[in-house]
């Protein structure tokens, strides 16, 4: 997954700031914000998005459920509703483990 959570620094993001670390269009994550509620950054004076940090984490989950898991947008929201706090632990799980793999891996190669 091209998103990392240590390259939140700012407070606030540009859309086209958090296509860029999702490596996603722009319109994408306009349609994912009208398709799931838990995606509402602020908007300022102009309209223009401003995603926060709970932002990214929800577009992260949606990411990983409908691009990694292959979920239908109905299979997301669902599994959202029902069970947000697990699907992130899992989340995080698999994210640490491919942490722990490309470690490993790195150091098989230097060996």
């Amino acid at each position: 997954m091209p998103y990392k959570e240590k390259t939140i620094e700012k407070k606030y993001y540009s859309i086209g700031e958090v296509a860029k670390m999702f490596d996603v269009s722009a319109s994408l994550i306009r349609f994912w914000e009208e398709e799931f509620d838990i995606i509402c950054p602020k908007k300022s004076k102009k309209g223009h998005r401003m995603f926060s940090k709970d932002d990214i984490d929800s577009i992260r989950l949606v990411y990983h459920l409908v691009k990694e898991k292959g979920y239908t947008l109905n299979g997301a929201r669902d599994a959202i509703q029902g069970n947000r706090k697990n699907i992130e632990k899992s989340m995080r799980a698999i994210e640490k483990l491919k942490e722990i793999r490309s470690f490993l891996s790195d150091l098989r190669d230097q060996l």
